[in-house]
């Protein structure tokens, strides 16, 4: 098999596994908490954006991972991830946090996507190798982040109080 087969198909499995994931243990539990609680654990968990900086790491990745790849994905995924800490800093500060909010979610998402069309572009898939220890982020961390933030993005145009029709007849979490 190629190598961008093997990438391809790795991607495609861990959007699988991660919905997976999120519609069983993560979705209900963000349904039960209130919406502060919910963008807190999303923030939380874009917050260590920071490791993205990888991608510019010499030894870490290969000599030949593109620059309008590398350079790109590891300073957007610096300021998603402090848009993300600052959105946690000023939970207390409500018209702040909701800023940042929508701000690291905005910035992260555009990302993910500009990382794929950069990604196609230098034909990444198949020099994936190139990302040497790297490769684990855009295969298994990737669909983590981008499935946050469209649930992010779901819980911040949902109406208050307006329960999602795929929750009826959940059990409470807990």
């Amino acid at each position: 098999m190629s190598p961008a087969y093997i990438f391809n198909a790795q991607l495609v499995l861990g959007y699988v596994a991660w919905l997976l994931c999120y519609r069983t243990y993560m979705h209900p539990r963000l349904q039960a908490m209130d919406a502060i609680d919910a963008h807190r654990a999303i923030a939380t968990l874009h917050s260590f954006r920071f490791f993205g900086l990888v991608f510019m790491m010499p030894g870490v990745v290969g000599t030949h991972l593109p620059d309008s790849f590398a350079t790109f994905a590891a300073q957007a995924d610096l300021a998603t991830g402090l848009l993300a800490l600052l959105a946690l800093l000023t939970v207390r500060m409500r018209p702040l946090f909701w800023v940042f909010v929508v701000a690291f979610n905005t910035v992260g998402a555009a990302d993910l996507l500009l990382d794929y069309g950069h990604a196609i572009r230098a034909n990444l898939p198949a020099m994936a190798g190139e990302l040497g220890a790297a490769y684990a982020i855009p295969v298994l961390y990737v669909p983590l982040l981008m499935i946050t933030h469209v649930a992010a993005f779901h819980r911040l145009v949902r109406r208050p109080g307006k329960k999602p029709a795929a929750d009826v007849g959940l059990p409470a979490p807990g």
